[in-house]
């Protein structure tokens, strides 16, 4: 039980913890964000957490040894998702995105909740 309570707080921490501020370019379309990501994935190395996003609107990965699948799509400027991290749903929200280099940072509730930086590797 507590192992498991652990593992949930450290994907909580990978999936929305604040990071060091710096400026970056908002993405506001799905073409845009879609280039950004061609060929490339999501991760958190320190979580051990990577996601690959399709244009098909698929995601698939791993984090803290579980698997992560879910959905996506694209909506008034938003990356809109619901995810499984193994039997846990993470429920459906849609995020601002924003980038810069080989950063990308997704934050919860269209922007006004908590954020996490994903490397494009």
């Amino acid at each position: 039980m507590l192992r498991t309570l652990v593992k949930c707080s450290v994907l909580a921490a990978a999936l929305f913890a604040a990071a060091p501020a710096f400026a970056l370019d908002a993405i506001t379309s799905r073409n845009l964000f879609l280039d950004k990501l061609e060929g490339r994935d999501l991760t958190i190395r320190l979580y051990g957490l990577s996601l690959t996003v399709t244009p098909d609107g698929r995601i698939n990965g791993r984090a803290v040894g579980r698997p992560i699948t879910g959905d996506w799509s694209w909506q008034d400027g938003y990356f809109c998702r619901e995810m499984m991290w193994g039997q846990r749903p993470i429920e459906y929200n849609c995020q601002l995105v924003e980038a810069r280099e080989n950063t990308m940072r997704f934050t919860t509730d269209r922007g006004d909740g908590y954020y996490a930086d994903f490397r494009l590797r």
